[in-house]
């Protein structure tokens, strides 16, 4: 492994540990096992080293949705697979949970605008798809980005956030059904 890669993969274990705020380059250089000087020539400061460590991880995202869908699917039932993944991957990638407790509990600014940033990345994933998916006839025209936008939220909201205000979660298959007889029925050719 090269010199680079040590330092990413030493980065991201302390931004995963201890988070973006208290995070110090002195740190990254301890468990990379390498000299803070060494890190400042290949990125120029914490925020540089952030930023490579967040395109990282939204293209492992993305990999990992794609990998999920299955060749001659529906739109639907590929949608479905690929934004529960994404969900999956927010709760269970240690630098996305750390940098989502972070948010909420410090409201560090830098930490605001990565997580804001993914979330682009995600709606304009989604959008790519449904593109995708009017071209192939599957789906009439529609305004790709409100739908993208929607469709993540909507699974935010069923996901995450319906488990804190009520006294159960919701099962896939429920939300499938849900989102199967509303949103994607209103898609469909």
């Amino acid at each position: 492994m090269d010199r680079r890669q040590e330092i990413l993969n030493a980065a991201e274990k302390s931004f995963s540990m201890f988070g973006y705020k208290a995070t110090t380059m002195d740190q990254v250089a301890k468990i990379a096992n390498v000299g803070k000087g060494t890190i400042y020539t290949f990125f120029a400061n914490k925020e540089e080293l952030f930023n490579a460590i967040i395109l990282k991880m939204v293209n492992e995202m993305r990999v990992e949705a794609d990998n999920v869908a299955v060749e001659g699917d529906s739109f639907e039932k590929n949608a479905h697979a690929r934004l529960m993944q994404m969900l999956k991957f927010r709760e269970t990638h240690l630098l996305y949970a750390k940098l989502i407790d972070e948010e909420k509990e410090i409201r560090t600014p830098a930490v605001t605008e990565v997580l804001e940033f993914i979330e682009k990345e995600i709606v304009s994933f989604i959008k790519e798809k449904i593109e995708k998916a009017i071209d192939k006839g599957e789906l009439k025209p529609c305004d790709t980005e409100l739908i993208a936008f929607l469709l993540f939220k909507s699974y935010i909201s069923l996901v995450v956030d319906w488990g804190k205000t009520h006294d159960h979660e919701l099962d896939e298959e429920r939300i499938a059904d849900l989102l199967s007889g509303t949103i994607f029925k209103s898609l469909l050719v």
